[in-house]
C-alpha cells in the first residue's frame, strides 16, 4: 500500500493502490481463486452457538469465538458456511491477533434449515441490522469491525450505506460483486463457468434440504437451471419479494449505497477478480468519505495467495484484515 497512491478527499472516499504480490507460482486470476478452496485445510476452533431470533420468525445461527478482546463479526459469501476455506483460519488469526470472532452463518447456511420460505440473499442488510441490534445489546456493546466476503462484502456495503449510525465501528469488505448484474453475466464467461456450476450445484442442494419436509412454494424443476440469471427469476426474487431478476439485481447491490458511507471502511478488491468485470469497479467520486478502496493488479476472487513456494503459501487477508483493524483500534484510543 502506498500513501502516495491515494487521493483523498474531504467528499469522497479514496482508491489507493494494494501493497500485496501474488504468488508466482499461481499466476492469473483462477489459480488463485481455486488453491485456497482447494487446498487449505479448515480448522476446527471451539466456537459456541448462539442463536438471534429475527423478528419475523425466523432465526440466524452465530459462532462466537473466546473472548479475547474487541469483538469481530464475520459474514460469509455466497454457500459459504464454516467450512469456507477463508473462515476457520481467518477466525483462528483474529484470535491470535487478540480479537474475539464471532461468525455469521446468513438464513439456512447453518446445519439447519431456516424456517421460513424467505431465503438469504445479497441484499438482506435487514438480517444484518438484526444481528448487530443484538449484539449491541450485550455488555461488551457494540463490535469493533464486521468483515464481509464476496456475497456478504455487498450485504455489508449496503448496510453500511443505508444507515447513519451502523451498530459497527469499522467494515472490511474482501471480493465485493459490486453490481449484481455484472457478476450474473461474468460468470456466464469462459472459466468463470466453473463457479457458475458449483455454486448452482450448492444452491439447488440447500433448497432441496430446506424444503425435504415441506413443500415448496414454486412450481419450478431445479435440474434446468442453468445460471444465475434464471436462478435469480425463477428462485431468489419470488421467494424474497422482489419483481423480478433485474428488481433484485437493482435493488440488492451494493454500489449505489457506496457514497454515503462514512464508516472506517476498507474495500479489499482485485483487478482480475473473475466475479467482475473492470468496468464493474467503481470510480473514486462513488465512494462516500469512509471508504478506502484498496485494489490489488491480480487476486483473484478471495484468493490473495503470496508467497516463495507452494510448501509456504501466504494468505496476505490474514495479515491485512488485522493490520486495519490495529488501525481501528488506534483511532479509538
Amino acid at each position: 500500500m502506498n500513501s502516495a497512491d491515494a487521493h483523498l478527499s474531504p467528499n469522497h472516499g479514496r482508491i489507493i493502490k494494494s501493497g500485496f504480490q501474488p504468488a508466482w507460482w499461481l499466476p492469473g486470476p483462477h489459480l488463485q481463486t481455486l488453491w485456497p478452496s482447494l487446498t487449505r485445510p479448515r480448522p476446527k476452533l471451539p466456537l459456541t452457538p448462539r442463536r438471534v431470533e429475527l423478528a419475523d420468525g425466523d432465526f440466524i445461527d452465530l459462532a462466537v469465538g473466546r473472548p479475547l478482546g474487541p469483538r469481530v463479526l464475520v459474514i460469509h459469501g455466497l454457500e459459504g458456511n464454516l467450512e469456507s476455506h477463508y473462515a476457520g483460519t481467518l477466525l483462528q488469526a483474529l484470535e491470535s491477533a487478540g480479537y474475539q470472532p464471532i461468525f455469521m452463518h446468513l438464513r439456512g447456511c447453518s446445519d439447519e434449515p431456516n424456517r421460513l420460505d424467505h431465503a438469504y440473499h445479497s441484499g438482506a442488510s435487514e438480517d444484518l441490522a438484526e444481528v448487530l441490534a443484538e449484539l449491541e445489546q450485550d455488555p461488551e456493546g457494540m463490535p469493533l469491525a464486521a468483515i464481509g466476503f464476496s456475497l456478504g462484502a455487498n450485504l455489508l456495503l449496503k448496510y453500511l450505506g443505508e444507515r447513519a449510525t451502523p451498530l459497527v465501528r469499522a467494515g472490511i469488505a474482501v471480493s465485493v460483486p459490486f453490481v449484481l448484474r455484472d457478476a450474473m453475466l461474468r460468470l456466464d464467461m469462459g472459466a468463470s463457468r466453473i463457479y457458475r456450476r458449483y455454486l448452482l450445484d450448492k444452491l439447488r442442494h440447500n433448497l432441496r434440504r430446506k424444503f425435504a419436509k415441506r413443500p415448496m412454494p414454486l412450481s419450478v424443476n431445479l435440474d434446468e437451471i442453468q445460471d444465475f440469471n434464471q436462478f435469480d427469476e425463477l428462485i431468489t426474487a419470488p421467494l424474497n419479494g422482489f419483481d423480478g431478476v433485474f428488481d433484485y439485481y437493482n435493488r440488492a447491490s451494493c454500489r449505489p449505497f457506496l457514497q454515503t458511507i462514512a464508516t472506517p471502511t476498507l474495500i479489499i478488491q482485485a483487478k482480475d477478480d473473475p466475479f467482475m468485470f473492470p468496468t464493474t469497479l467503481p470510480w473514486e467520486h462513488e465512494l462516500g468519505p469512509g471508504v478506502t478502496l484498496e485494489l490489488a493488479e491480480h487476486g483473484g476472487h478471495v484468493g490473495f495467495v503470496a508467497g516463495r513456494s507452494p510448501r509456504q503459501p501466504v494468505y496476505w487477508l490474514e495479515q491485512r484484515i488485522p493490520e486495519f483493524l490495529a488501525e481501528i483500534r488506534r483511532r479509538d484510543t
